[in-house]
């Protein structure tokens, strides 16, 4: 009997064994959305799209995903669908799973902006009783947007958001997508909710009843300490989110700055000129010629396909452990790429790998740290060049352009120095613990830390989809680029070696000569 105790033992300790090894096989996340029904709000932006891809192409066993749409330029959100269905990004999805797999995507019409989302009683009552996860990721995220606007859109859209989900019957999780960079008076930002600038409620009711001038006029006073109506609507929404803790299977995932496409389905794809990628454009085409920017500092940033990752595995966390709330998606605690190495991996790759068609000067200049040489600066290189090309543009018979970006990258620099300028870190021990409990298999389906980050490919690769997708420069225009560019260069350095020859002649006569008694 002893034996035979201790052979089933063995085979129990083999089972179990067994059990483990494939465990590590199966895709748990996967599995958790087989039969699931999912609504998103901003499908059609920028991590939206991104979103809808991954579950598409991953999560194949999922039962079906409506999208909000609004109407917008014209065009219904049944055509606006279809066309983001077109794109490159989508070319991978349908390739392995079929064309017909985009048709588990069904448009819901409607506008987070409008009062109770703009969506019809037949569809809320679809939405109310069929919906299990969501995904609300629709926001402004222009940091110059009126007041008025960015409450609706991203604060009093949020609350009617969370008025919906407590209609649907069968929700599991509703995932709010907020930003890392909304509480910027904490020098580091924990896994928690924080008090908000002001109470969101009666934000709300002001902004309802008051004309856009009368909301534009005190803004600022609105605003208080907050730079900008971005971070002062999106900390609103969140802690709408917060009061909702206790009734609702709420969480709050905080992503940093999102960039291009690290991996899959297409490396370095974006669809907008936000953030780096407006940088890169600017100073790879040679009109950016001077920052203010602490040039050692640092920004947190967060590739679009591993953001969506760690969004969806947050919700499969909360779904299967429900532990945690708050989640900081963020990326400087294990790879910190300083403002200077962000510009010389750019300007290397412009310069020599992927050059820009038709730019307007060499790629150069630097980083400054006093505001005042800044400024001068950018009279110098940035708006007396515009202007002396736009002048001869205007003698061709053609419009002026510079002039105009270059006021557009100012108004832009007000933003960018603001963050340069400042540092925030980030905690996510809790997001990593639920990275801990992903198995072998996850870890690859969903990849959410930076393992095997090359920055010079990824930056490459950002510029090559810049080039493709943004600015419509197919590869077989390389060459002539990489002509136009040696040209530059040797324009540059022409141009440089003759004001070098001025001065020194300045110097020489107005200096020199006189200390030395020498007439000329």
């Amino acid at each position: 009997m002893y034996f035979v105790y201790m052979f089933i033992c063995l085979q129990d300790k083999i089972i179990d064994r067994a059990a483990i090894i494939e465990s590590q096989h199966v895709n748990r996340v996967v599995e958790a959305c087989k039969g699931r029904t999912i609504f998103i709000t901003g499908g059609t932006g920028f991590m939206g799209k991104v979103l809808v891809e991954k579950l598409l192409r991953t999560c194949i066993g999922i039962k079906r995903i409506y999208l909000l749409v609004r109407l917008k330029k014209g065009k219904q959100p049944d055509e606006r669908l279809r066309e983001m269905f077109k794109g490159v990004l989508f070319e991978k999805v349908k390739k392995l799973n079929g064309p017909d797999i985009v048709k588990k995507v069904v448009v819901i019409p409607g506008d987070v902006s409008l009062p109770n989302l703009g969506i019809s009683s037949e569809n809320r009552k679809i939405l109310a009783e069929e919906v299990e996860l969501v995904y609300h990721c629709a926001a402004t995220i222009r940091f110059d947007e009126t007041l008025k606007k960015a409450v609706l859109l991203n604060t009093r859209g949020t609350k009617y958001m969370l008025e919906l989900a407590k209609e649907m019957k069968d929700l599991l999780v509703f995932v709010y997508v907020s930003t890392a960079y909304c509480h910027l008076n904490e020098r580091v930002l924990y896994e928690k909710s924080y008090p908000p600038p002001a109470n969101p409620h009666y934000i709300i009711k002001a902004v309802e009843w008051m004309d856009e001038e009368i909301v534009t006029s005190i803004t600022d006073k609105l605003l208080g300490n907050c730079p900008n109506t971005y971070a002062f609507t999106k900390a609103l929404a969140e802690s709408l989110v917060d009061e909702q803790m206790d009734k609702l299977p709420v969480i709050i995932v905080r992503p940093s700055i999102v960039i291009p496409i690290w991996k899959e389905p297409v490396p370095g794809w974006t669809d907008n000129i936000n953030g780096p990628t407006g940088l890169l454009i600017g100073a790879g085409k040679g009109i950016i010629r001077s920052m203010y920017c602490n040039s050692k500092g640092y920004a947190d940033y967060l590739p679009v396909d591993v953001a969506v990752n760690g969004i969806i595995i947050t919700s499969w966390d909360y779904i299967g452990f429900k532990k945690r709330r708050y989640y900081n998606l963020t990326s400087s605690g294990e790879i910190k790429v300083s403002w200077q190495q962000v510009i010389e991996l750019g300007r290397r790759i412009v310069e020599t790998k992927m050059p820009l068609n038709g730019v307007v000067w060499y790629p150069g200049g630097s980083m400054k740290k006093s505001k005042i040489m800044h400024l001068i600066c950018v009279a110098l290189f940035h708006y007396l060049p515009a202007a002396v090309i736009d002048f001869f543009i205007c003698l061709s018979g053609n419009k002026p352009v510079l002039w105009r970006i270059q006021k557009r990258i100012s108004k832009g620099f007000e933003v960018f120095e603001y963050y340069a300028n400042n540092q925030w870190d980030f905690n996510n021990d809790d997001s990593l613990k639920a990275r801990h409990l992903m198995n072998e298999k996850e870890k690859e389906d969903f990849k959410v830390d930076g393992k095997g980050l090359d920055l010079d490919e990824y930056f490459t690769h950002c510029v090559h989809a810049t080039r493709l997708y943004i600015l419509n420069e197919p590869d077989d225009t390389l060459p002539s680029a990489r002509r136009h560019m040696l040209m530059m260069w040797g324009l540059d350095r022409l141009c440089k070696f003759i004001l070098l020859l001025g001065l020194g002649y300045v110097t020489f006569y107005f200096i020199i000569a006189p200390l030395l008694g020498i007439t000329l």
